[in-house]
């Protein structure tokens, strides 16, 4: 008998996935590639649209033919910032434009001054405008500098939603790509910014679906794809019953609020604060901090002078009475101002990069946790296993019950879930969180 199964595209920048789960949401099959880039006009290296297109279309059919499977649903996540454009015909006329690729100043200064300055903008939009990141600024930009092209879309996909419309799904806004620092939407109107009706951009983007839409296309039902990091939030949405914070560690270490709905300050934003919007419609307001890169780089460093592996932070142990005694030594500080030579080992100057860090780190959680009624901050990825890392954090935030909490394929388990009423007749499984107090 084939197993029931739901197929998820999860489109990373560097990796592009398909996971099959079960019906208890367990992974039975995952195919992972890493796809060769093209450049653009320009010669900017960007994703190349043909290969990924070509990749979805033969896992599809591969999965959909294999007689272990019976499947079910296909949704998508993958990451923002990222639009396909299409012709009338439904053809692919432009490259996907990397949102690496630097802004032009000038057109930047020109948009600003149109539209009531950069302040105001972001205010309006909870993202900072200043790069090619804000996909609605793709498009200005294509407008302006190529208006031929820009004469010639049909209609501008987000990339879950092309990858969507790749196999048969219509062409669809999301609400979680559409929040996604895209600079087009006013979360204080919850609507399109007017920049976006004034210069014609919202009649390239096709209507504005809800994210647990799909169609019957062929045996399976088909959705409409989600932005990768509002998907991640899903498991926890599902499954959590009291207000929390997300704490998501990695390179990036990113405070995620469902819960707090007031609209960011000038202040927030100028402290690299934004807001996504959940699979709901909810604003859900973010913080980010460069940790996981500072830690990299500093472990690295500390490895180098006390001649240990470069992994050596992992055997060191919690030392509550050490942490106590650099803490009356002096105050915190960005620890690339303090030289290894003042510490007398590994294990000491490691636990006073990790003072530095977190309360760095609890500065920028608070930006968005305060005032919320959050009761408790779940933490996932690499930090939430750093035994000092978690001791420190708990003791900044007395008030909240900080434990380490993950979902094993976050990202393709939310996009999975969003359709669970359409393909799976059982409830939501308990056991999806692993984590402890």
């Amino acid at each position: 008998m084939p197993i029931p199964v739901i197929a998820i595209f999860d489109v990373g920048k560097t990796n592009k996935k398909l996971l099959l789960f079960d019906l208890h949401y367990r992974v039975c099959w995952e195919e992972s590639v890493q796809l060769r880039e093209t450049v653009d006009e320009d010669g900017f290296p960007c994703e190349d649209v043909a290969v990924l297109t070509a990749w979805v279309k033969e896992q599809a059919a591969h999965v959909l033919t294999d007689p272990r499977w019976e499947v079910r649903a296909i949704n998508f996540a993958a990451y923002g910032a990222s639009f396909v454009h299409l012709d009338r015909e439904g053809r692919v006329i432009a490259p996907l434009y990397n949102y690496l690729k630097p802004y032009p100043k000038r057109l930047l200064e020109h948009f600003y001054n149109s539209y009531g300055g950069a302040g105001a903008l972001s205010r309006q939009t909870a993202s900072s405008l200043n790069d090619s990141l804000s996909s609605g600024l793709q498009l200005y930009r294509l407008k302006y500098e190529q208006p031929a092209l820009f004469a010639d879309i049909a209609w501008s996909l987000h990339l879950p939603q092309y990858l969507s419309f790749v196999l048969g799904g219509p062409p669809a806004a999301d609400i979680t790509s559409t929040g996604c620092h895209t600079g087009l939407w006013d979360f204080e109107a919850m609507a399109y910014h007017r920049w976006v009706r004034e210069e014609g951009i919202d009649k390239k983007i096709p209507p504005i679906l809800p994210s647990d839409t799909c169609q019957t296309v062929g045996t399976v039902r088909l959705g409409i794809g989600l932005h990768d990091s509002s998907s991640a939030l899903i498991p926890y949405l599902r499954t959590v019953s009291e207000p929390f914070l997300q704490l998501s560690t990695g390179t990036w270490c990113v405070s995620l609020n469902p819960f707090n709905a007031t609209p960011l300050t000038s202040g927030q934003l100028q402290q690299d604060c934004l807001c996504y919007i959940s699979y709901k419609g909810n604003p859900v307001k973010a913080s980010r901090l460069f940790a996981g890169h500072a830690h990299e780089q500093q472990a690295r460093r500390l490895a180098l002078h006390f001649h240990k592996p470069a992994n050596h932070f992992e055997t060191v142990r919690c030392d509550t009475a050490l942490l106590e005694r650099l803490e009356q030594a002096g105050p915190p500080s960005g620890f690339l101002e303090r030289e290894p030579g003042e510490f007398p080992d590994y294990e000491t100057a490691y636990h006073r990069l990790m003072l530095d860090l977190v309360y760095r780190q609890a500065d920028s959680t608070r930006l968005v946790l305060e005032g919320s009624g959050v009761s408790q901050v779940l933490v996932d990825g690499g930090f939430s296993k750093n035994p000092i890392f978690m001791h420190l954090l708990a003791r900044a935030f007395p008030g909240q019950q900080v434990r380490a909490a993950s979902v094993a394929q976050a990202t393709a388990v939310g996009a999975a879930l969003c359709l669970h009423e359409h393909w799976n007749g059982g409830p939501v499984p308990s056991h999806l969180m692993a984590g402890k107090g």
